[in-house]
C-alpha cells in the first residue's frame, strides 16, 4: 500500500483461475512485462500457459497449490481472481484469505453481483485485507489484447494494481480503458449496466435481422452485407461488425449459412436480469433492457413457441413492403433506438450514483467503454464529450444526440409500425419508441392512474391548479365526500 506507479513498472501479481479468460489475461500481463504467479485447480492448465508465454517479457509461474502460490508473491501481495461468481469465488476467497497477511489484496474480475462485492469488501477489510471488484469486458480476445476494466473499491487498493491493469487494458488514442470509479461495488455495478446495454444492443441487432429475414425474405449473406454497410455510419460498433461476420459465415458441415444452423434459443448469465431489477429498485426506466431479457426468456421456451405457431399460425415471410426504402429506414431506426438504450443505461448509473453516494463520473465511464469492451462504438467518444459538457443532462438531450434523434426518430416510428403490421416481434425497438414518445409527452396519462389510486385506496393526489402555499399539497377526490 502506498507504492507509486513507477514502482509497479515490473509488478509481480497473482492470478487465480486459468480458464479461457484467465489464460489470455495472464499472457497479456506477461507481454506487458509483468510477472504472474498462476493458480488453478488443474496444474496442467497453468503449466500450459507458462509454455505458451515462454517468449514473453514477464515471467509466468505455475503454482501447485494455494500455499505455493501465496509464497511466490512479494509482500504486500496482489491477487487477481478470474473465476465464476458465487460459490466458485467464495471457495477461492475462503482458501486464500487465511494464508494472506494484513495489507494483501484480492481483486475479483468476474461478473459478480455488486451487492456480493459490497459484502466481500466489508468482510475482508474487517480482517485487514483489501478487496476490489472489477468488471472486465471484451471476451477472450479482449483479455489477450486489451479489455475494458471498471474498478470499484478503496483508492489505496486501486493504487496497488493500477499500473499493470492499465498496461494490459485496451487503449483509445493512447488512453487506457481502465479506471477506478468509486467505492465498494461500484465497478461491478457499472459492468452490470454495460451488460444490460449489451443485451439491448444485441436484441436490436437480432430484431433488425428478423425484419430483413422475415419481413423482406433476405438470406443471411444479404443481411450480413447490410450490417457491413452500417459500419460506415453512426452504427459503427463491435457488435454490428461481428453481426456481419456471423451472418456471412458458412457452416463447414452443411455449406448452409451458419446462422441458419444455429438453434434460436438464447441463454443468459444473469447480468441483464440484474440490470433490470436494479433499475426498478432505483425507479429508473430500463424498458429496452427488460425487453431484451424477456425476449431471451421467450426464445428459451422453444416448445411453447412451436405450439403457438401451430395454434395461431406462423408469421408469413416477405410481406413487409418496400425493401430498399425499408433498409434505409431500418438503419435510421437503429440509430435512434441505440441512443435510447444508452440514455436509459446512463440514467440507471446516475440514479445508482445518487442513491449509493458513489459520485460516478459518467464521462469517464463512457471513455472506458470506447475500446476493448463488447459495446464499444463510434458514438461513445461523443457520449463522453456530452457528459463532460453537462454530466447532469440526459444523454439524448445533449446537442449531438438531440440532433440524431430529431433526424432518425421518425424512421423508428415507421419501422416499428411496419413490423407490427407485418406481425414481426420487435420488443426492444418498440420499447425505444415508447420511451422516446413518453419522454416528450408533456401531459401524460398518469393523472388517471392517480385518480384510480385515490378512488380505490385514498392515496391522494396533487392538483394542477394548486398555487402558492398549496403547491405539493395532496388531496382526495369527490368520490370520498
Amino acid at each position: 500500500m502506498g507504492q507509486t506507479e513507477t514502482e509497479f513498472a515490473m509488478a509481480h501479481i497473482g492470478l487465480v483461475g486459468i480458464g479461457v479468460m484467465g489464460r489470455e489475461f495472464a499472457l497479456n500481463l506477461a507481454e506487458e512485462g509483468h510477472s504472474v504467479s498462476l493458480l488453478d485447480r488443474t496444474l496442467a492448465k497453468s503449466e500450459e500457459v507458462v509454455v505458451a508465454g515462454a517468449d514473453l517479457t514477464g515471467d509466468l509461474i505455475a503454482c501447485a497449490d494455494e500455499a505455493a502460490f501465496v509464497n511466490s508473491l512479494p509482500s504486500p501481495r496482489s491477487v487477481l481472481v478470474l473465476v465464476p461468481s458465487g460459490k466458485p469465488l467464495d471457495s477461492v476467497i475462503g482458501a486464500l484469505s487465511p494464508l494472506l497477511n494484513k495489507g494483501d489484496l484480492i481483486a475479483d474480475l468476474g461478473n459478480s453481483y455488486y451487492k456480493d462485492t459490497e459484502r466481500y469488501v466489508a468482510e475482508l477489510e474487517a480482517k485487514g485485507l483489501m478487496f476490489l471488484g472489477m468488471g472486465i469486458s471484451g471476451g477472450a480476445e479482449g483479455a489477450r489484447h486489451g479489455p475494458a476494466i471498471m474498478v470499484g473499491g478503496s483508492k489505496d487498493s486501486w493504487a496497488r494494481v493500477k499500473g499493470p491493469l492499465q498496461d494490459a487494458s485496451a487503449k483509445f488514442e493512447d488512453d487506457p480503458c481502465c479506471d477506478w470509479f468509486g467505492p465498494g461495488g461500484s465497478g461491478h455495478f457499472i459492468k452490470m449496466l454495460h451488460n444490460g446495454i449489451e443485451y439491448a444492443d444485441m436484441q436490436m441487432i437480432a430484431e433488425s435481422y428478423g425484419v430483413m429475414r422475415d419481413g423482406w425474405g433476405m438470406d443471411a449473406k444479404a443481411v450480413g452485407d447490410v450490417f457491413a454497410g452500417w459500419m460506415g455510419g453512426p452504427l459503427n460498433s463491435y457488435l454490428v461488425e461481428i453481426a456481419a461476420e456471423v451472418a456471412r459465415a458458412d457452416d463447414p458441415k452443411t455449406d448452409n449459412a451458419m446462422l441458419d444452423m444455429i438453434l434460436d434459443r438464447a441463454g443468459q448469465k444473469g447480468t441483464g436480469r440484474w440490470s433490470v431489477i436494479e433499475a426498478l429498485h432505483l425507479g429508473a426506466p430500463a424498458s429496452m433492457m427488460q425487453a431484451a431479457v424477456e425476449a431471451r426468456n421467450i426464445s428459451a421456451d422453444l416448445e411453447g413457441r412451436v405450439a403457438g405457431a401451430a395454434a395461431f399460425g406462423a408469421v408469413d415471410r416477405g410481406d413487409a413492403g418496400d425493401r430498399a426504402g425499408g433498409i434505409a429506414a431500418l438503419e435510421k431506426a437503429m440509430i435512434a433506438a441505440k441512443i435510447c438504450a444508452y440514455t436509459q443505461g446512463f440514467e440507471v448509473l446516475r440514479r445508482a450514483s445518487d442513491a449509493f453516494d458513489w459520485d460516478l463520473d459518467l464521462a469517464a465511464i463512457a471513455r472506458v467503454w470506447r475500446a476493448g469492451c463488447i459495446i464499444r462504438s463510434v458514438l461513445l467518444d461523443d457520449m463522453s464529450e456530452a457528459f463532460e459538457e453537462d454530466g447532469a443532462r440526459r444523454l439524448f438531450f445533449a446537442p449531438k444526440f438531440k440532433a440524431l434523434m430529431q433526424e432518425n426518430a421518425e424512421a423508428l416510428q415507421s419501422v416499428v409500425g411496419m413490423a407490427v403490421s407485418a406481425r414481426l416481434a420487435v420488443p426492444a425497438m418498440y420499447a425505444a419508441m415508447s420511451y422516446y414518445n413518453a419522454s416528450r409527452t408533456e401531459t401524460s396519462t398518469a393523472n388517471m392512474i392517480q385518480g384510480l389510486r385515490d378512488r380505490f385506496g385514498a392515496h391522494t393526489f396533487e392538483r394542477v391548479d394548486a398555487i402558492g402555499e398549496d403547491v405539493g399539497v395532496k388531496v382526495n377526490g369527490p368520490w370520498h365526500d
